[in-house]
């Protein structure tokens, strides 16, 4: 296991537990939630796998390490829609994701890009 393992394992428990807080409704969210779960969520796992990436060596993550990271940051994404009463089940790739934010420089908007949520 690479350093980026405890990192991952820890993103994905925190993405889980928003995400469930959410489904259990425990407390009333809405748009000025959202870019909560994008800068401390969404962000943090993109910048991680970016930073797995360009750090000098290129981190060869798992598939299972992969797998979480992209399972934190779509649990985020759903964290995200919820807080505009859309219902999502977000399916992106992590790389994808990366490169939406190496080009637009803006985790909001790469939110709004991957789920369209809320409409322009």
């Amino acid at each position: 296991m690479n350093r980026y393992g405890p990192r991952i394992a820890a993103l994905q428990r925190r993405a889980e537990r928003d995400r469930e807080r959410i489904e259990r409704g425990d407390r009333e969210i809405g748009p000025d939630d959202a870019s909560t779960y994008l800068r401390e969520g969404v962000g943090p796992s993109i910048w991680l796998y970016v930073e797995g990436r360009t750090g000098g060596r290129m981190v060869q993550f798992s598939p299972a390490e992969l797998a979480a990271l992209e399972r934190a940051m779509n649990a985020w994404l759903e964290c995200y829609t919820r807080c505009y009463g859309v219902e999502l089940e977000a399916n992106f790739s992590i790389r994808e994701a990366a490169e939406l934010l190496l080009e637009t420089r803006n985790v909001d908007d790469v939110g709004q890009l991957l789920t369209g949520v809320p409409l322009r």
